[in-house]
Formats: structure tokens, sequence, C-alpha cells
């Protein structure tokens, strides 16, 4: 599966953004998908995982309450709806992917919370908030 992240940009402080992340090469359904965010000088850190089945959700502390992940399977795509922007929001934004099928079997519930668990990533995209 090939993952592109789109729709970063620079907002001001409490603004908006939808971050889109755009599968192909392979059906979405059985990836679970993460958020992760890496500013200048800092170590990529997860923000928001969201299972293969879309059940299963989970936000870093720091953005529980303004984030909200979601998937469109049909489109093949995940999305962040970012809210309430914060100058500390400010990094590269990647998705990725951590397929969630051994054997015969898929962990559709599954959330990988570790940036090893995922084997599959996208490009970035620049979100900045300014002050």
């Amino acid at each position: 599966v090939q993952l592109q992240a789109s729709g970063g940009g620079l907002v001001q402080t409490g603004g908006s953004l939808r971050l889109s992340c755009a599968a192909s090469g392979s059906n979405l359904d059985y990836y679970a998908i993460g958020w992760f965010r890496q500013a200048p000088g800092k170590e990529r850190e997860g923000v928001s995982y969201i299972s293969s089945s879309g059940g299963s959700t989970y936000y870093v502390r720091s953005v529980k309450g303004r984030f909200t992940i979601s998937r469109d399977n049909a489109k093949n795509t995940v999305y962040l709806q970012m809210n309430g922007l914060k100058p500390e929001d400010t990094a590269v934004y990647y998705c990725a992917g951590h397929y969630a099928v051994r054997g015969s079997y898929a962990y559709r519930a599954y959330l990988p919370r570790e940036l090893s668990e995922y084997d599959y990533w996208g490009q970035g995209t620049q979100v900045t908030v300014s002050s």
C-alpha cells in the first residue's frame, strides 16, 4: 500500500485543518492507520490511531478533545480533523499503516500504538500554527 498525506497548511491559533491520508495500491480495509508528527529537533510522536474496523481509536493526551480521526474505507482514505490548533501542534504530520492480518485472520479491532508497528509510511504534510 502507498499512503499520501495531504491537507496541511498555515493557520492561526484556534484554527482548523483536516488532514487526509489517501491509500493506493491496496484496499485500506485491513490496515490500522496512525497519524504521527515530528517537530524540528524532536522525535516523531504518535498523535492518533484508528483500527482497521474504525471501531477503536486513540488520541495522545495533548490533542484529545481537539482532534478527531475517522476513516472512509469506500474512499480508501483516513482523516484527521484538527480543531483548536495551537502553536505547539506545528510539525510535519505523517500517516502510517499497519497491516492487521496474520495468516487467514484479520485483527480488525487491533489498535497498534507503537511507531515500530507501522510498516507503511506516507510522505508528510506540513502544519504550521502561528501565534
